[in-house]
This record gives structure tokens, C-alpha cells and sequence, in this order.
């Protein structure tokens, strides 16, 4: 496994990381869910994606089952939870990024993962029903009372990111260290474009999520729309319908004959496609089997296939290398 620095921060985080979401406590067994984080620690990923909102809390509570039974040294493991959503209330105050549901909901995510503290907590949308600051001094308080090390944001834009940041910085707080956004073949405005001069100026960390489309660019569709696959669960019709359209199922057909020249899987291309953007501190992998985990672990290792040459194909298939402002 490789590690590197999550943005700024001293904190070494593996390259690939392993993400809950519509997999733990919902679309698998909890004994799957075992299978995966033992294979997924055993091979040196040390970092485990979860949230408030996932399965409306089970997932957490699955995954703080796993971290109790295989005891792993406290040190030698990351693991996060994200605000926003809630865990299934209704109530106002049981979501958003105010300061009594960032802490209550910090508090409820500590007791699912049975933890003493969260190593990431990150704000997982925008909440425009809280100012910036208030979000911020809530963030900053749980750092000082030892309950989270670092915090962050999802699918924040770079303007809300700096505003946070420039905030934090006035009051002498600390300021988010990592977004979590989309970022796969088929999204990459926000990592590549939107966020270029965070990195420079903040030292901005990412975790992405969804580095295989939701599943597209693993060819699996390519053919057809098989039962029992993520986009095949009761609620998710909006993901079917951003990601499986007619355009980008010829195109994951001429990525596949790339990957096969390459002598690679297609799942294993796309991940490390992400992993070669320098600015992409970890690649969250969503695998549902065992099989699928360890086949995608294969990207580390593929990543010098990736030449600049390798990388022009994969443009001049995708046709979408999203615009830079003329400085």
C-alpha cells in the first residue's frame, strides 16, 4: 500500500480507502461487511468511510461491530463520520450543520463506531440555513474537546470551502483540511478545475467517492442492466439515471478495449485513472464483494500503465477534460 499526506495535514492516509455507503448495513451481509474491512486492513488501507446518513445509521453501527471484534490498535486505523442528513429524525434540529446536530450527531456516530474519538468529521452537504461560522466554531470546539482530529466538508463548492477557511483563519479556529467530492471518468470539473487554486493556497486534501461511476465503469452494463447491482435498489432511480445513459455505455465499451491492450480490468483502469491526479490525497472504494475489493486493490500496482500517452487515449475517449480559466 502507498500513503501519502492528506492534503496539508500530517496525517498518512492510504492511497485507496474503503467507503460504506448502500453497501453496509444495507445492500450486504454484516458478515460480507467483515470480509471486506479484514481484506481492506490486511492490505494496508487504513482508512474507513462512513456516515450519520448510511443505511440511516446502521452502517455505522455495522462497522463499529467489525472495529470492536477485530480490535485493531486504535493508531493504526482512520475512520470518519459526516453531518448533515441526520440518521433518520425528522425533527429540525435532528439535521444540518448547526451547532446542536453537529454535536449530538458527533456524539451519536462516536457510540455506533464505538470509538472514543472520530480521526475525520466532515460537513456532507452545504447548509444554507446555517452561517459558515457557526459551523465552524462547532467544528473547532469538538477538536477541542478531543472528540474529532480533523475536519472537512463533501460536495462543498471551493467559494464555501474558502469562506470556512478565511473565517477560521480571522478567529484563529481551524479551518477545514478536506473535501470529499465525486470524481470518476465521467465527473471531474470540481477536482481537476473548480478546486485547483485550494490546493495551492489551503493545501486542500480529498477523498473521493464514486471513482467507478456507480458501478458504469466496470463494464457490467455494457450489455444489459443485470439484477442485484447498486443501481438496481428501490431509491436510487436518480443515480441510474445520471450515470447509465446510451453516451457513456459506448464509451465504457471503448475503455474497455484500452484496459484489455493494457492487460488490466476496466475497474482497475478506472481507479487508476483517479489515483493519477496528484491532487487526490485517497480513492474511497465502494466494493460490495471480496472478489471485487481485491480485484480493484490491482490499481496500485497498474498506475505506471498510465503513461502521458495512455492518458491522452483515455481523453480523447472520454471527450470531456473540463475547461481552465485563461490567467
Amino acid at each position: 500500500m502507498e500513503y501519502n499526506n492528506l492534503g496539508k495535514t500530517g496525517l498518512q492516509i492510504s492511497r485507496l480507502s474503503l467507503g460504506s455507503w448502500l453497501t453496509f448495513g444495507k445492500q450486504i451481509e454484516s458478515s460480507t461487511a467483515e470480509k471486506l474491512m479484514v481484506l481492506a486492513y490486511e492490505n494496508g488501507i487504513n482508512f474507513f468511510d462512513n456516515a450519520e446518513i448510511y443505511s440511516r445509521g446502521m452502517s455505522e453501527i455495522v462497522m463499529g461491530e467489525i472495529l470492536k471484534k477485530q480490535a485493531w490498535s486504535r493508531d493504526s486505523f482512520i475512520v470518519s463520520s459526516k453531518v448533515f442528513f441526520g440518521s433518520g429524525g425528522q425533527l429540525p434540529t435532528q439535521k444540518g450543520l448547526n451547532r446542536k446536530h453537529v454535536f449530538e450527531a458527533c456524539d451519536q456516530a462516536l457510540k455506533r463506531l464505538q470509538v472514543d474519538y472520530l480521526d475525520l468529521y466532515l460537513c456532507h452537504r452545504p447548509d444554507k440555513n446555517t452561517p459558515i461560522e457557526e459551523t465552524v466554531w462547532a467544528m473547532h470546539h469538538l477538536i477541542a474537546q478531543g472528540k474529532i482530529l480533523y475536519w472537512g466538508t463533501s460536495e462543498w463548492s471551493a467559494q464555501e470551502i474558502m469562506e470556512a477557511h478565511l473565517f477560521a483563519k480571522q478567529n484563529h479556529l481551524i479551518g477545514p483540511v478536506v473535501e470529499q467530492p465525486e470524481y470518476n471518468m465521467f465527473t471531474r470539473a470540481k477536482v481537476e478545475v473548480e478546486f485547483d487554486q485550494l490546493y495551492k493556497t489551503v493545501g486542500l486534501g480529498t477523498t473521493v467517492w464514486s471513482p467507478l461511476a456507480s458501478g458504469i465503469l466496470t463494464g457490467k452494463y455494457n450489455n444489459g442492466f443485470p439484477k442485484e447491482t447498486r443501481l438496481s435498489i428501490d431509491g436510487l432511480e436518480w443515480l441510474k439515471d445520471k450515470n447509465l445513459t446510451e453516451n457513456r455505455i459506448e464509451k465504457v465499451k471503448a475503455l474497455s478495449v484500452l484496459a484489455g491492450d493494457l492487460g488490466i480490468s476496466l475497474p482497475v483502469l478506472g481507479l487508476s485513472w483517479c489515483l493519477s491526479n496528484k491532487n487526490v490525497s485517497t480513492v474511497i472504494l465502494g466494493a460490495s464483494k471480496v472478489e471485487q475489493l481485491s480485484e480493484n486493490l490491482k490499481a496500485l500496482d497498474a498506475q505506471h500503465l498510465l503513461t502521458p500517452e495512455i492518458l491522452l487515449n483515455i481523453d480523447a475517449i472520454l471527450e470531456n477534460v473540463p475547461p481552465r480559466a485563461d490567467y
